[in-house]
């Protein structure tokens, strides 16, 4: 892509931006390096390199899945006006 062909003002219209001068230079400058910097990664030779998850080899430690709370239904259900079988009666909605 042609780093000098980049509509700003469409862009901003495009993202509901309103910008004011400086700020669409100071935009310009940035999406032109950020594609100056697209176009040489795609420059590089990956030929015989396989994709990655991640960058690092490294595992997630992970916390154990512990259960941690306990429901209290009859709690949480006193205030309902109706409950049966541990259920919440609502009117129905649809025929």
């Amino acid at each position: 892509m042609d780093s000098g062909r980049i509509d700003i003002d469409h862009l901003a219209r495009l993202a509901a931006l309103r910008l004011s001068d400086s700020e669409r230079s100071r935009v310009r400058a940035d999406l032109q390096r950020i594609v100056a910097m697209v176009d040489r990664m795609q420059s590089v030779d990956t030929e015989g390199i396989a994709p990655l998850a991640h960058p690092l080899d490294a595992s997630q430690r992970l916390r154990p899945d512990a259960h941690t709370e306990a429901v209290d239904r009859a709690r949480y259900q006193a205030g309902a006006p109706a409950v049966r079988d541990g259920m919440y009666i609502v009117p129905r909605v649809v025929e």
